[in-house]
């Protein structure tokens, strides 16, 4: 599928103009600094060199003092202290950060991760009768709550103290909880409000231990648990999520957690640096798998083991878990393909709506999320589950998925989730119903810009503009992720040298030049399409970034080509 090329509007001139000036750097990292809202010495500094001391005051945050008192009292009166969170990878990294501190001082204190099928999303009824039936009497609830009206109120006829650490947006009514922290709060002035989950949890333990005078290292060592909730998450990695990540990553790489180095040896580049997106694709999808096959709470084992014995077994069940995730991936995914390709209807469709009733309901999401980068149109998985229609749908950019859905909501029993992902239920007969109008709604409201993926670009250069030094400054823009991706470049009427080759399944391998600049070599990873009229010395455009190639310990830059036009 051909992408459409949308150019970043240019950065106000006179401040790319004043920021060259103030740092001595060229044009194209002042525009690039400026399209981040960096536009003075000092922000560069602070997004140049990252500090612990970057960190806000958790005090700040809306609670946070009424939340550490309650804490203390209860290790204080030997009270049960219960962990609960999400089965994710946000929430199963935020109660293993939590309880992990805990228990170093605190011996009665469990952690509880809800069951996936049994219990669903959030703090659950059944999560609650277990904290009442086994003695509990608060629950640090992270990554889930600030919903959970009901249920706080339900704990609280059981004489169960609720502190909920979320990150999500709170509804009008806030629960009656003894502690909501929730940066999303509108009456929360913490000045930083995309924390993840497990963000939320580390910025209690910091506050516990500014509270108590306590060494912060002793909070700094959960930082690898941060960064892969964060990455994992896919938050924003500016503001203070760029520092805890950049700090985080350096852990990971130099003295993980015993748990994250039992999943680093079996990943596929255990000797190499771990950046956000391997976290994305190795560490991310392994501890999502528990969750997905079996229970979250193997995840959480694996996060909070105490010997490399431990974390080795429990890693190896996981990755066990993540194998069968993987296969049931791969089959369902290529049974929902043959569906759409064996009807011409469905191909002809601005939506895709599929149902069969033994898809696993712990990958439907990833399939949703295949088939929607396959297709490009929203799209929704369905399965039986419990006796009942359970869905995951996926969305494109701009298109907003929870507006369509809620156009949906006569044939639906429960939906929720935001623009661009989003969970439901129905009963059977109504499948039919929903895949026609969900069609409908997406036919009349989807621009037709939308059915066709974008790649973004940053600014067009000319080869000769790329050095090493270009490249280390780049480098220093890492960590890369949402709202600060890797920067994407455009050059023009570029041709190669030499011969073009397919590598692998469907990737390019060549060596461009352009107006007689440098030559480079580039990789295009999927686009074995554009081979035919490179190979004929034919002119072309294309857009990539610049990239660092170590091939048996010789290194030299690279080109990963995004997209390609002519």
């Amino acid at each position: 599928m051909q992408k459409r090329w949308v150019l970043k509007p240019k950065s106000n001139s006179n401040k790319v103009i004043h920021l060259k000036s103030e740092l001595g750097v060229n044009d194209i990292v002042a525009n690039l600094l400026v399209s981040r809202e960096i536009e003075t010495f000092e922000q560069a500094k602070y997004f140049f060199r990252p500090s612990l001391d970057h960190l806000h005051d958790p005090f700040l945050m809306k609670d946070m003092s009424v939340a550490i008192s309650r804490i203390e009292k209860a290790i204080g009166n030997k009270e049960k202290i219960l962990i609960y969170g999400d089965y994710d990878v946000d929430g199963t990294t935020a109660v293993s950060v939590v309880y992990s501190f805990f228990r170093t001082f605190h011996s009665r204190i469990e952690f509880y991760i809800p069951d996936r099928y049994a219990e669903g999303y959030g703090i659950s009824t059944q999560g609650i009768d277990y904290a009442a039936e086994n003695g509990f009497s608060l629950i640090i609830a992270l990554d889930c709550g600030i919903k959970a009206i009901d249920k706080i109120g339900y704990a609280n006829t059981k004489g169960i103290d609720f502190i909920i650490g979320d990150h999500h947006l709170p509804g009008e009514t806030i629960p009656n909880a003894v502690a909501v922290l929730d940066p999303k709060r509108v009456d929360c002035e913490y000045p930083y409000k995309e924390l993840s989950g497990c963000g939320i949890g580390f910025k209690i333990i910091q506050a516990f231990v500014l509270k108590n005078n306590m060494d912060l290292e002793t909070a700094y060592q959960y930082l690898d648990l941060v960064a892969v909730s964060i990455a994992s998450d896919i938050v924003p990695i500016t503001g203070e999520n760029r520092t805890l990540t950049h700090f985080g990553l350096k852990k990971l790489n130099t003295n993980p957690s015993v748990g994250f180095r039992a999943l680093i040896d079996l990943s596929s580049n255990r000797t190499r640096t771990f950046t956000v997106n391997d976290i994305v694709f190795q560490i991310g999808p392994r501890i999502n798998a528990a969750g997905r096959i079996e229970h979250a709470k193997d995840a959480v084992r694996l996060l909070i083991s105490k010997s490399e014995e431990e974390a080795k077994n429990f890693s190896s069940a996981v990755d066990d878990q993540n194998n069968v995730r993987k296969d049931f991936d791969l089959t369902i995914t290529k049974e929902a393909l043959s569906i759409i390709e064996s009807s011409s209807e469905n191909q002809r469709r601005k939506s895709t709506v599929l149902y069969k009733s033994d898809w696993h309901k712990g990958v439907i999401g990833i399939v949703a999320s295949r088939l929607t980068e396959k297709y490009y149109r929203p799209t929704v998985i369905l399965t039986q589950t419990n006796g009942h229609i359970a869905g995951s749908a996926r969305s494109v950019i701009g298109f907003d998925l929870y507006e369509a859905l809620s156009e949906c909501s006569d044939l639906l029993d429960q939906f929720g989730g935001h623009k661009y992902a989003a969970g439901l239920t129905m009963r059977e007969e109504n499948i039919s119903l929903f895949q026609q109008k969900f069609e409908d709604v997406v036919q009349k409201t989807i621009k037709p810009e939308m059915l066709q993926q974008e790649v973004s670009i940053d600014l067009e250069i000319q080869f000769k503009d790329i050095d090493s030094k270009l490249y280390r400054i780049l480098k220093q823009f890492e960590p890369f992720g949402p709202q600060n991706e890797a920067p994407v470049f455009m050059s023009k009427d570029v041709r190669i040298i030499g011969s073009a080759y397919i590598v692998g399944n469907n990737h390019l391998k060549l060596t461009a030049v352009q107006d007689g600049s440098p030559a480079f070599e580039c990789i295009a990873f999927g686009l074995a399409e554009h081979f035919d009229h490179i190979q004929r010395q034919l002119p072309f455009d294309i857009c990539y970034t610049v990239e660092e190639n170590n091939w048996r310990g010789k290194k030299n830059l690279q080109l990963n080509i995004k997209a390609i036009r002519y």
